[in-house]
């Protein structure tokens, strides 16, 4: 189960995300990871950053998408998304 609304909430300030986002979105609903690996596998550039946190390229690298996946229910949480810039002040013990 993933939740939409902060993805909502990006593309009302960044449109140009929208297409990447979306198709990221309607992926993840339908993905049934049971682990890294298989995450790796339909998204190559995804990166694990610990505590179950795993960092996504939005448009071509322009954006990140740092989502909490808990595999062993299959439950995706978005805990961020926005620019470089922004994900570069990210700490990741507050996600």
């Amino acid at each position: 189960m993933v939740s939409y609304r902060t993805i909502r909430e990006f593309i009302d300030e960044h449109g140009d995300a929208e297409d990447s986002l979306n198709n990221w979105f309607v992926f993840a609903e339908k993905a049934d990871w049971a682990n890294f690996n298989e995450l790796r596998r339909d998204f190559g550039s995804a990166d694990a950053v610990g505590n179950d946190l795993y960092v996504f390229n939005i448009r071509g690298n322009r954006y990140r998408l740092v989502v909490r996946i808990i595999f062993k229910v299959r439950t995706v949480f978005i805990k961020f998304v926005g620019t470089n810039e922004a994900y570069n002040k990210l700490d990741f013990d507050q996600l």
